[in-house]
């Protein structure tokens, strides 16, 4: 059985903009994903709420991707692929940040996986990093994402480059899902199935 983990924000928890809850488990994309790759996979969920690339908090606090990803990998292992998708959190007005540091954020947290020995037989596991999907019109967060639908749009592009210097797989989200109509950031259930059967198809590519 080949073991694949899945460490991201609100959007690998599965948050319901439209209800202020969570998907259940069949509905997320992290869940997609199990069902279409089959028993031969176990599919971890590792989404948290407001989930940052390398950055603390000041006002939320525990958000830090960095701090949390190496005791994640440790517990975890043996892992064959980690699936990284952070940095829309990053794009706070808090942080302040080009999209060029945000990418470099995702970059460290690939290369703490491929430096680590959380793989098969004490290696490192292989890391797909995929790039944040877009940012639409926002709503509630308007005020406190200010900028972040234009910043967005250079994430891909620098999220690239990273992968091709770290040496890891990518999957650009962007094409994949269209953010939701409550708050512009968010998916849909509809939209958590399609990026579940694309990364899906990616991991067979990957690991088969």
């Amino acid at each position: 059985m080949k073991t694949v983990m899945c460490y991201g924000d609100s959007n690998t928890h599965g948050y319901d903009a439209a209800t202020d809850s969570r998907f259940p488990y069949d509905v997320r994309w992290t869940g997609v994903l199990q069902a279409q790759l089959g028993a031969g996979y176990r599919v971890i969920e590792e989404g948290l709420n407001g989930r940052t690339t390398v950055w603390d908090d000041p006002i939320e606090g525990y958000k830090n991707g960095k701090e949390y990803l190496i005791p994640c990998l440790e517990s975890q292992k043996p892992l064959d692929l980690v699936i990284i998708m952070l940095g829309t959190n990053d794009l706070k007005v808090r942080f302040s940040l080009p999209a060029y540091d945000i990418a470099e954020g995702a970059g460290v947290l690939v290369d703490i996986t491929l430096r680590s020995q959380a793989g098969p037989d004490g290696g490192a596991p292989q890391v797909l990093l995929m790039a944040p999907g877009p940012v639409g019109t926002l709503t509630d967060y308007a005020e406190m994402l200010q900028g972040a639908e234009v910043k967005a749009q250079r994430l891909s592009h620098h999220f690239r480059r990273v992968a091709g210097e770290q040496g890891c797989h990518f999957l650009d989200t962007v094409p994949l899902w269209t953010p939701c109509a409550e708050d512009g950031i968010h998916f849909t259930a509809p939209e958590h199935h399609k990026l579940g059967v694309a990364v899906a198809a990616k991991v067979r590519e990957i690991l088969e």
